[in-house]
């Protein structure tokens, strides 16, 4: 899986922990799996989270064209467009963040601190709208949630470094579950398992459409852009298409039952603060499973972390009116 001829810079901590979450097992009963975390909260950028080992590529892209500002966008509480700020910041490159109002959250918290307060000690400038051509710079437009083919070569790399790090403890991987949103990371992990012929199951969670198609559809587009990108088999990907429904909620970005029982599960068994955006409904839906029957005793499952926690602040009325 060599991709050294893709522009890259360095930006995280690598590789991220993969830690056992025994004591989760053990809350959730007798024939939970074995429970693996991928910690990708702790890629070290700002905070950490997954687009951080999306934007080594697209920054590196970036300079690569001879770059000097960057455009992004996402909702106000965007852990993306936090990320993109800081890499940017750490190359010397200019930001706008063209934040959008799509969450019904209209408290001052949510407004002004998480990721709204990080974007401003960043240094980024934010916008409702705005243009390519940033005060006469040469911009470089970083898509949503980092997520386009070489964006995703993030998460190509990030299999490699699953597999090898298994490999070391001894350990097979089953299935591997996360967040899907944009469509990034579970575009890359499946193509990372394709490239290696992998027998792990990637397994996205729908957090973002209310047509869970549509976001199968994103995913599986940008799966065969990623593969034809890197050169491999473009059709064997398809396969390995597995997208999780039902666990959104009323709409992306709100709080559910369910977030709130899996935030405080993973924090009161394993010390592990999760975001009530993305990888809070993804942990929903592994104890869903579970409780479903969906995993036997005998896999193991790796749960991604994949960062947000900055999130946290801007949902604290939530969080204090919890039993």
């Amino acid at each position: 899986m060599d991709l050294s001829r893709f522009p890259r810079v360095s930006l995280g901590h690598w590789p991220t922990p993969l830690e056992r979450m025994d004591r989760l097992r053990a809350a959730l009963g007798p024939d939970c799996p074995t429970l693996y975390v991928k910690r990708d909260d702790c890629t070290g950028l700002a905070t950490g989270g997954n687009k951080t080992r999306k934007l080594e590529f697209l920054m590196g892209e970036a300079l690569a064209q001879g770059a000097n500002a960057v455009i992004t966008f996402g909702a106000i509480q965007s852990n993306h467009a936090r990320q993109t700020a800081a890499a940017a910041s750490k190359l010397g490159l200019l930001t706008d963040l063209i934040l959008i109002d799509m969450v019904e959250r209209k408290g001052t918290a949510y407004r002004t601190s998480g990721n709204v307060l990080f974007d401003r000690l960043l240094g980024a400038r934010m916008h409702v709208v705005g243009d390519t051509q940033a005060a006469g710079r040469k911009a470089y437009v970083v898509p949503i949630g980092g997520s386009n083919a070489v964006g995703s070569l993030g998460y190509v790399a990030a299999f490699a470094e699953i597999e090898a790090q298994a490999k070391t403890m001894g350990v097979k991987i089953d299935a591997i579950l996360h967040a899907s949103s944009s469509g990034g990371t579970q575009a890359g992990l499946m193509a990372g398992a394709t490239l290696v012929d992998s027998a792990t199951r990637i397994m996205g969670v729908n957090v973002y459409k209310k047509d869970v198609t549509d976001i199968a559809a994103t995913v599986h587009g940008l799966a065969l852009a990623t593969m034809q990108l890197v050169g491999g088999d473009v059709a064997a990907v398809s396969s390995r298409l597995h997208v999780i429904d039902g666990y959104q909620g009323e709409a992306y970005g709100l709080p559910t039952d369910g977030m709130l029982e899996a935030v405080m599960y993973a924090a009161q068994t394993e010390g592990l603060l999760l975001d009530p955006v993305y990888a809070g409904k993804a942990m929903a839906a592994l104890i869903g499973h579970v409780r479903r029957g969906k995993f036997t005793r005998d896999q193991t499952v790796v749960f991604v972390h994949t960062g947000g926690t900055a999130a946290l602040a801007a949902y604290a009325d939530v969080f204090m009116a919890v039993g």
